[in-house]
Formats: C-alpha cells, structure tokens, sequence
C-alpha cells in the first residue's frame, strides 16, 4: 500500500479517535467548530505528511500534477473514511444533536415568524405564503432544517467538503513542497 494512503488513513483515524472522545467526554457539547477545525487540520496534515513522506522516498524527478495526483491519494481515503463515519456517527452514535439542531432550528423560524413584522417579512420572501397562515407558514418553513440535518444530507456535504479541500490542499502543499522543500531536488 502507497505511504500517502496509510497517511490518509492514519489521520482519517486519528480524527475518528478524537471525535468519538469528544463524544465520551462531553467536552465540546453541541459546539462543532472544534471538530470542524480539527477535521480540517487532519486533511491538511495527512496530505502534508503523505505527499512529504513519498517525495522523501521518490528516486527519479515528478512533475507537478504526479504531485497533485499524490497530495490527493492522500486526501481522498481521509474524505471516504471520515464522510462514511460521519454518517453513522449522526445516525447512530449520537442522533441527539441532529435533533437538538433541529429543535433550535424549529425555535429560530418560529421567534422569527413572532417578531412585530415577521410574519410579513415570511410571506414577503415567498409569493406561495401570501394566503397561508402562520402556523401553516411555520410548517413549511420546518421542513428545511429537517431535511438539511438528516445524517445522508451530512455525509454528502461533508464529502463534498472534504474532496473540495483535499483538492485545494493538494495544490498548495504542492506548489510549497515545489517552490521552498524539495526545490533542490
């Protein structure tokens, strides 16, 4: 197996380990940013650390894109393992917090269909709610929070995500890998 797939996976469990900590302890809560952050820092490094790893190994000169190809043998096993685990995470370890982002959701439409001028404001927005009341106005408006916070809805965007930046990243690790590491090389 290349070295910048055991990096890929290594750090994809490496984040797995620290997110399920996260969960035992209790120490973030409802608070994602922290495992958003980390999740981020993981992708970045397993590249980093895959794509240095294979040039430290690689014999004969690469050019850039092999770099990229590279960087992203890297980054894409990070993207399936972490995506996949996210999902049965949100579906089965913890379907709390979907249901608590939810409900905070389902507060936030509802306060803001209470305010002095929301209810115009809703109907303003969407012609369809013109002749609706506001508890029908509500429940339309509900159905999108509960559609964004289902675990598929999660995996897919945060696949996205992570391919979207594994690709980034590989492009960037590269050019510095390029321009200030390995420019003797």
């Amino acid at each position: 197996m290349k070295i910048t797939i055991k990096t890929g996976l290594f750090f994809a469990g490496l984040w797995i380990l620290i997110k399920m900590l996260f969960f035992w302890t209790g120490a973030t809560g409802y608070n994602i940013v922290p495992s958003v952050l980390l999740n981020m820092l993981c992708v970045l490094l397993s590249i980093a650390v895959g794509l240095f790893l294979h040039k430290r190994k690689e014999t004969e000169a690469s050019n850039a894109l092999n770099d990229i190809k590279n960087g992203l043998t890297a980054g894409v096993p990070y993207a399936m393992i972490v995506s996949i685990f996210i999902y049965f995470y949100y579906s089965e370890i913890d379907p709390e917090f979907n249901k608590h982002q939810i409900a905070e959701a389902h507060m936030g439409i509802k306060k803001e269909l209470d305010k002095p001028n929301g209810l115009e404001k809703a109907r303003a927005q969407n012609a369809e709610f013109e002749i609706l009341s506001k508890e029908e106005i509500y429940e339309k408006l509900k159905t999108g929070p509960e559609g964004f916070y289902k675990a598929s809805s999660t995996m897919t965007l945060s696949m996205l995500a992570l391919l979207l930046l594994a690709t980034l990243n590989s492009i960037f690790i590269t050019v510095i890998y390029r321009k200030i590491v390995f420019r003797d090389q």
